[in-house]
């Protein structure tokens, strides 16, 4: 296991010197845009099927159906497998491309993922604003898709890997903050190019994702790799060169050798797939939360909330304009509870965001779902008043806080930070291709479902929610406060994941720590 664990597991508790340089904020900052890349996709999708011209060009049946020539069901006015294969093929095409991602950071580092997965993205946007059909839109996602499974496999671990342990929670939850902010730009822009009189509003909804590619990718170009990939890569010296670059002027001896501790246990399984090592009893803890934990954040149903916001508003009778104000709103207040995650996270602690998170998202999510049912029943038919239309917005924006400062930012944080370097990109890559395979199943049956299920599907999501709540009490260790080398000792000491842990592990530890 990584280097470190004999004085963890004796009791000790490591601190690295070390602050918060201004050279480390301004990387991990500029590694954390590539999460505008996915919000932006998130934002942007929603509100571009709500736009008629949209659907009046590309999915004309929809359109029949929403503007109630076809049906008069709420519930089902956008159902439409065409249009949701184009919202859902994205995270079809970023689980694939994650697996790919894992080989490339390992081999050739996280800034060059970063940088090709901003280029693949850029070209998708690119067809997508000049879309021509529904061949053409459904290309340009899946490039969309590319991008965003690089970015969401690389961001996390170079922020993990980047930051002072004591910072690590809210530089990585800059990522999820990144995310939201392109939530928010998408909805706002959806707002206005809606009302471009020309009808062709969408494409520049659209086109207008290259701005956050071209953010991501040059950025890339000029960042520094992070030394856990470059000692990996066996380059020693460099690393530690630029290890002393980002921690300041202190000492980074300690450090330095638990890097190479963990690197030479890395090097062990060089001969070995990533993926076997994976799946060696040893490691069984970590590899239940890269499945886990993606899994639960998905089947919050906040997915729906986001890149559904304006048809899911239009659907429950918000007209065209107030559907995508309400989804404004909506991103706005995902923003600014991101923000607050980034101030809690290392001062409450994991546990405390994930649970009372859950509990929040979980009181809410049955009120809106009560609401619904009380104004629509389960024939669809209906209209609600404007105050009621309010008082739906406010649970909604309750319900999307409670996600924002705990499974948003911690969903991604928790994952990138429990993995030693051995398994680190294959494990990440895990939980980017559960995050894109429950994103693309939620997207791909969600209209479905809702026309299916009626209010019933938020009371669907609503038990997820208990039940990760109560995952997370029981089987969930507390990570805040421990070197991301040091992070093994939390499964030991655990009552159920350390039967996991071999016995020899701290023997072997102690005689590495004494190695010359």
């Amino acid at each position: 296991m990584a280097g470190g664990d004999f004085a963890a597991s004796a009791g000790g508790n490591k601190e690295y010197p070390g602050n918060l340089t201004g050279y480390v904020f301004f990387t991990c900052l500029i590694a954390a845009c590539g999460g505008l890349i996915f919000g932006y996709d998130i934002g942007i999708s929603g509100g571009v099927t709500a736009m008629t011209p949209f659907l009046k060009e590309f999915f004309p049946k929809v359109y029949r159906q929403q503007s109630g020539a076809e049906s008069a069901n709420q519930y089902c006015k956008f159902n439409s497998v065409p249009l949701t294969l184009f919202t859902s093929s994205l995270y079809l095409a970023a689980l694939v491309a994650s697996v790919c991602a894992s080989t490339i950071t390992k081999k050739f580092g996280r800034k060059i993922t970063m940088f090709l997965g901003g280029l693949v993205f850029l070209i998708g946007a690119a067809i997508n604003g000049a879309a021509m059909n529904i061949a053409m839109l459904i290309i340009g996602r899946m490039l969309l898709g590319i991008g965003v499974g690089f970015a969401n496999q690389s961001v996390p671990l170079y922020l993990s890997e980047m930051a002072p342990y004591k910072y690590r929670g809210a530089l990585n939850s800059s990522f999820q903050l990144m995310i939201t902010v392109g939530i928010f730009a998408a909805n706002l822009i959806n707002f206005f190019t809606a009302k471009m009189p020309n009808g062709q509003g969408w494409r520049v909804s659209l086109g207008l994702a290259g701005v956050p590619a071209i953010i991501m990718t040059v950025g890339a170009y000029f960042l520094p790799d992070t030394p856990n990939s470059i000692i990996d890569r066996n380059k020693p010296e460099e690393a530690k060169k630029h290890l002393q670059r980002i921690r300041g002027p202190v000492n980074i001896d300690e450090e330095y050798k638990d890097l190479l501790a963990a690197s030479k246990e890395s090097n062990k399984y060089a001969g070995q797939s990533q993926w076997s090592n994976l799946m060696q009893r040893r490691y069984r803890p970590q590899l239940v939360m890269s499945i886990l934990i993606p899994f639960f954040q998905q089947f919050t149903g906040i997915n729906v909330v986001m890149f559904y916001a304006p048809v899911l508003f239009k659907t429950i009778g918000f007209g065209e304009s107030a559907s995508l104000m309400s989804a404004v709103i909506t991103g706005l207040v995902n923003m600014v509870a991101t923000s607050a995650a980034i101030i809690l996270v290392d001062k409450k602690g994991r546990r405390f965001l994930f649970l009372e998170g859950g509990c929040q998202m979980f009181i809410f999510q049955m009120l809106v779902a009560i609401l619904i049912w009380i104004k629509f029943g389960t024939d669809g038919v209906g209209t609600i008043p404007k105050g009621y239309a309010g008082l739906l917005v406010v649970c909604i924006c309750i319900f999307v806080a409670g996600f924002a400062w705990s499974w948003g930012p911690l969903g991604w944080l928790v994952p990138s930070e429990i993995y030693p370097l051995e398994i680190r990109s294959a494990a990440q890559s895990i939980t980017v291709v559960v995050n894109m395979l429950c994103t693309f199943i939620v997207a791909q049956i969600f209209l479905s479902m809702l026309c299916t299920m009626k209010f019933g599907l938020f009371f669907f999501f609503g038990g997820f929610e208990a039940i990760m709540t109560v995952f997370v009490y029981f089987f969930l260790p507390e990570t805040k406060g421990i070197p991301i080398e040091e992070m093994s000792r939390v499964w030991k000491n655990h009552w159920y994941w350390g039967r996991f842990i071999p016995q020899d592990v701290e023997l072997e530890n102690k005689r590495k720590s004494l190695e010359p």
